[in-house]
């Protein structure tokens, strides 16, 4: 678990602590603040999802990967040859 979902989970709770204090003294200001907090909570609690979806994605695109050069060297060794045709050609005219 990334520690931005963590911090925005915790910020989020405080906002909304704060805006029920707001709201129990009738102070605008300190609802505000809390809805604010909230706010940020909420995107640093995504952007924590996000990285922690992206880690996954790449362990498991590293495995698969691992275990088709493992699994099929020849047709590993055609492939990265092609991409290297490909790329060698991208300077010249066909």
């Amino acid at each position: 678990m990334d520690e931005d979902r963590l911090y925005g989970t915790a910020r989020n709770l405080g906002g909304k602590v704060e805006e029920g204090v707001g709201r129990t003294t009738g102070d605008v200001k300190t609802q505000l603040q809390g809805k604010l907090d909230q706010a940020a909570g909420a995107a640093q609690d995504l952007y924590g999802q996000t990285a922690d979806a992206a880690r996954d994605t790449a362990a498991n695109l590293d495995k698969w990967l691992r275990a088709t050069i493992e699994t099929q060297p020849y047709t590993t060794a055609i492939v990265a040859l092609g991409i290297g045709w490909l790329l060698g050609r991208m300077h010249r005219p066909l």
